[in-house]
Parts: C-alpha cells; sequence; structure tokens
C-alpha cells in the first residue's frame, strides 16, 4: 500500500497535469489580462467582472451599468462569473486594476473535476491503479477540453458532483447538499443549472416513490419548494424575467448523431477521421468521447457480458435507472427537432409556436448531453473494473494512453489559445497612449453600428480601458438581450446615421460604417480606428477627469 502522501500526489498529478497540457501557467498571474481580451469568450468572462469591480454603483447586485449603460446588464449574461464576483468583491480595494481570475478559475476546475471523479469511483475501484486510471479518464473527456474559451462552462466538475450526490441514498435524500450545488451552478451558469436540476428531479423523483406516508411525501416536496425558490431568487438577481427578444435559433447548435465518434474538427488532428459538421453543429454540438473511452465502452459492453457484476455495482446500477427519464429528456434537447450526421441534414419536424420562448433559453442545446456522456463513460468504468486489480490496471493504461495520443494535438491547440499570456501586454490592438486621454474626456463610448461582435477585439479593449476610468459604454455582448435594449440601440444607431451626435460621446466607427458630415470635424484615427471625439468645447470642461 502506498503512503498517504504519495497517494496523494498521485492523485494531485492529474488535475496538474490537464492544467498545464490546456493552459500556460502564465494565467495565474491575476494582473495579466491581456491574454483574455482578444476577442474570445474569455475575454467577455474578464470584461464583466472588470467593469462590475469598477462600477461605483454595483453594490450587492450581479449586474453592472459600465456595460450596457444605462440599462445595465447581468454579470451572467456578460459571461462573466458571479460567484467569483461574491468571492472577490471583498478584495476589490486591494486587487491590481487589471485583475482577471480566469486562470485561477481553470484550475480550481481542474482539481475539483479529479475530486469528484475520485469521490464517485474511490468505493468501487479494486485498487490504486485502476482508481487512478479511473479518474484520469473522467478528467479526460474533449468536450470539457474544448470549453477553454468559455470558462465558466469548464466546471463540468458541477455535473460530477451532482452524479456523486445522486449515486448515495443518503447524499440524494439530503435537500442540504442538492440546494448548495444548485446555488453554486446558478451563479455559474444556466446551462450547468438546467443539468445538475436534471439529476436533482430524478433524486425527487426516487424519494417520492419511495417514500411510504403522506408525511414523508410532504417532507420531500417542502425541500424541494424551498430549494426552488432559493434558485429562483438568485435567478432573478441574474436578470432572468425581463422580455428579451426571441432569436428563435434553438436546434442550430444541436448535437449530431454521429457527434460521439466524429471529432468534427480536423484541426484536432485525433487518430479518427474528423468529419465537418455544419455551420453551428461542430461547437456547441462537439461530443467527441476520444478514441480512448470509445474503445473503453466497447470493452465494457464485452465485459458485461461475460462478468457478473458485485453487489454494489449491481445496487448502483438500481439507482441510475432513475435517471433514465432526465438523460433521455437531455439527449431529446440536445439533438432537438433539427437533427443532423456527418454534416447533411436529415428530416426536420416543426415545433409549435408556443415553445419557442422556452426553448430559446436552450438554444445552444447540444451541450446539454453532457451529463449523458459523464453518465456513460461512469458505467464503462465501473464494468471494466469487474476484471480485477491486475486485469482492470492493464486495460485502463492502455486505454488511457489511446486517449492521450488520440488528443495530443487537441491540447496543443487549446494551450496555444493561452500562450500570449507570457507575454504580459495587456493591449493589442489600442496600443497608442491618447486612448485613455480620449476615453476620459467623454460622457460615455458607444459603437457604430452598435454590434459588440462586429470587432470583438477592439470592443473589448476599448470597454476595458473605458470602465477602468469609470466611463459607461452603451453596448455589449451578452447572452441575452433585453427588447428594451434593442429599441434602445437601435434609436441610437439611427441617430447617428442622420448625424445627430451627442457632443459628450465618443463614438468609435467601425468598417464600412459612414461617417455623418456632422461628425466630421471631431474625426480622429487612432491605430487605424476611426473615432469621433467629444467637442472640444466638452473636452476642456469634463466634468469626470481621468483617474
Amino acid at each position: 500500500m502506498l503512503p498517504r502522501l504519495a497517494r496523494f500526489l498521485a492523485f494531485a498529478l492529474i488535475p496538474a497535469a490537464v492544467f498545464l497540457a490546456l493552459f500556460h501557467p502564465a494565467v495565474l498571474d491575476i494582473a495579466n489580462a491581456g491574454w483574455l481580451i482578444r476577442g474570445s469568450d474569455g475575454g467577455e468572462n474578464a470584461l464583466g467582472l472588470h467593469a462590475w469591480l469598477h462600477d461605483p454603483a454595483s453594490g450587492a447586485a450581479l449586474r453592472t451599468t459600465m456595460l450596457n449603460a444605462p440599462d445595465g446588464a447581468s454579470l451572467l449574461f456578460t459571461d462573466s462569473n458571479p460567484l467569483i464576483a461574491l468571492m472577490v468583491a471583498p478584495f476589490a480595494a486591494v486587487l491590481p486594476a487589471d485583475a482577471q481570475f480566469v486562470g485561477w478559475w481553470l484550475l480550481a476546475c481542474c482539481v475539483l473535476q479529479a475530486v469528484f471523479a475520485w469521490a464517485l469511483l474511490r468505493n468501487y475501484a479494486p485498487g490504486m491503479v485502476a482508481l487512478w486510471c479511473g479518474v484520469a479518464l473522467m478528467c479526460a473527456l474533449p468536450t470539457w477540453f474544448n470549453r477553454y474559451v468559455h470558462a465558466n462552462l469548464f466546471a463540468h466538475w458541477m455535473i460530477l458532483a451532482a452524479l456523486w450526490l445522486f449515486v448515495s441514498p443518503r447524499r440524494a435524500g439530503n435537500p442540504w447538499g442538492w440546494a448548495a450545488l444548485l446555488a453554486l451552478a446558478a451563479l455559474v451558469h444556466n446551462y450547468l443549472l438546467l443539468m445538475v436540476a436534471a439529476i436533482w428531479g430524478s433524486a425527487l423523483l426516487e424519494q417520492l416513490v419511495a417514500a411510504r406516508t403522506g408525511p414523508s411525501r410532504a417532507a420531500v416536496i417542502a425541500g424541494a419548494v424551498a430549494t426552488v425558490a432559493a434558485i429562483a431568487l438568485i435567478v432573478h438577481l441574474h436578470g432572468v424575467g425581463q422580455s428579451f427578444a426571441v432569436t428563435g435559433s434553438y436546434g442550430a447548435f444541436a448535437m449530431p448523431l454521429d457527434a460521439l465518434w466524429n471529432p468534427a474538427n480536423p484541426g484536432y488532428g485525433t487518430i479518427l477521421p474528423a468529419i465537418i459538421q455544419r455551420e453551428g453543429r461542430g461547437y456547441e454540438g462537439f461530443q467527441y468521447l476520444g478514441l480512448g473511452l470509445l474503445l473503453m465502452l466497447v470493452a465494457a459492453a464485452i465485459v458485461s457480458r461475460r462478468t457478473a457484476a458485485a453487489p454494489d455495482e449491481q445496487s448502483l446500477r438500481q439507482r441510475l435507472r432513475w435517471l433514465a427519464p432526465a438523460l433521455v429528456a437531455l439527449v431529446l434537447l440536445a439533438v432537438s427537432n433539427f437533427p443532423d450526421i456527418a454534416g447533411h441534414r436529415l428530416p426536420r419536424f416543426p415545433l409549435p409556436d408556443a415553445f419557442a420562448p422556452v426553448l430559446d433559453t436552450v438554444r445552444a442545446s447540444g451541450r446539454l448531453f453532457w451529463p449523458v456522456a459523464y453518465t456513460l463513460v461512469f458505467l464503462g468504468v465501473l464494468t471494466v473494473y469487474r476484471l480485477g486489480r491486475r486485469g482492470t490496471g492493464q486495460v485502463l493504461l492502455a486505454l488511457l494512453a489511446v486517449q492521450v495520443v488520440d488528443l495530443a494535438v487537441m491540447t496543443q491547440v487549446v494551450r496555444a489559445q493561452s500562450v500570449e499570456a507570457g507575454e504580459r501586454q495587456l493591449y493589442a490592438r489600442t496600443r497608442d497612449p491618447r486612448w485613455d486621454q480620449v476615453i476620459a474626456q467623454a460622457r460615455d463610448v458607444t459603437f457604430a453600428p452598435p454590434d459588440a461582435t462586429r470587432d470583438l477585439e477592439l470592443f473589448q479593449e476599448i470597454a476595458w480601458r473605458a470602465t477602468s476610468i469609470g466611463r459607461p459604454v452603451r453596448l455589449a455582448y451578452t447572452a441575452r438581450v433585453s427588447e428594451r435594449t434593442a429599441d434602445r440601440l437601435s434609436a441610437e444607431q439611427r441617430a447617428f446615421e442622420s448625424g445627430q451626435l451627442d457632443p459628450e460621446r465618443l463614438y468609435v466607427v467601425l468598417r464600412g460604417e459612414q461617417v455623418p458630415d456632422a461628425g466630421r470635424d471631431r474625426l480622429m484615427i487612432l491605430d487605424g480606428v476611426r473615432i469621433l471625439r467629444p467637442e472640444p468645447r466638452v473636452m476642456s470642461s469634463s466634468r469626470r477627469p481621468a483617474s
């Protein structure tokens, strides 16, 4: 038996190896934000928190008026992390001016992924090597690696935590554990909340059926109602409940039917050939398991036919049957009514118009297969464990080696996205020192047209500069756009095109947009970017000097 310290180091090696394989260590420098604001979702994550920390009016609210001013934006809808915001808020006064916590969040997710994989498997593994390999395989899903650009959704450990709660009758019946996990999920991402809630719903169903008396069932229902009320309060603080424009895009980002064995992206250099999926399906619908895990499922099927399960595994499988309704629902949502296979459309079928507003909240529905994938891998590992200490270790080590080789290029591609962190350069597009002066002379900042995604890197750098010195930005790249904001931005764009310019506003004019005649005397070019400065008389009497 290995000493306790050696066992700890062996398992600590897994999250450390995953993190260093996927990310440059310089991402852990909280004063190093430049690698993020390069037009990525990670930049949006950092920008939302940055604006919130520099917003004197934010208070305890989980929203900021520094972005999408004056309407403001929920931290969650800016793709930022409300959970981190609450954790670092008490230290705001001593944080670096350009603090970012994305790197530490990614590391924490790697650690927690390994912790909950270990917690799931430790009671079933026939030996240390088997347990170590099982944990490593549950930390080797390409779908998890593929979320590197969206740090909040890197928290796949929440799915494993929900499964860990579910597999134990004692834990599954404790409403406090579920309430805590659901609250954490609600503070991180709505899709993770839905996935955890689906597993929790299965636990509730099992408890209600098992309850023998009315009082027992009443207690289960009371706990569920209290939990839902608490989560509803958190969701309300995120701004859910406003009137948002319906995109009608449910199904556009669904999971193709061949997603489990189709890597989809040739750039990932996997052993299996990648067949490019139609637009929108290759990223959100990406569900490739990796050759090692696919072979493990084949091996598990063979072992299952030849070797009977031990009583504890049989008991666990009985419990997991209660997950079937939730997993089936998640699969149907993930595939949607617009199925594809190998980049080809399959017959579609329309849904009633009344479903559109509800389904629009899960328009990136391909993500919803993640709990199903983890359940499959978990069951596969448990089945291979029937081979005993020696056989399991040999088989899983071989499969892990195949998985590592299959994903080697993918990990290099992912890591290349954060290599720039080693340069520790904040701005790449807006290097002219006059940017801060011009922004400080304005009351607020906007873009024409008001579309942050037209040049997201430019938007992120200018918004970072503006919010750093307390200048609101009148638009944002958000997950949901309220009807009120959409109407306001349309009106502001019409005013710009007609030459009705706010004298105190800084306009950033994007490529392809005409400068109105009324603004030509305000035109200035910085780093190749056209801007309309505040009028000189306003500049000389700015009420809010730069800090």
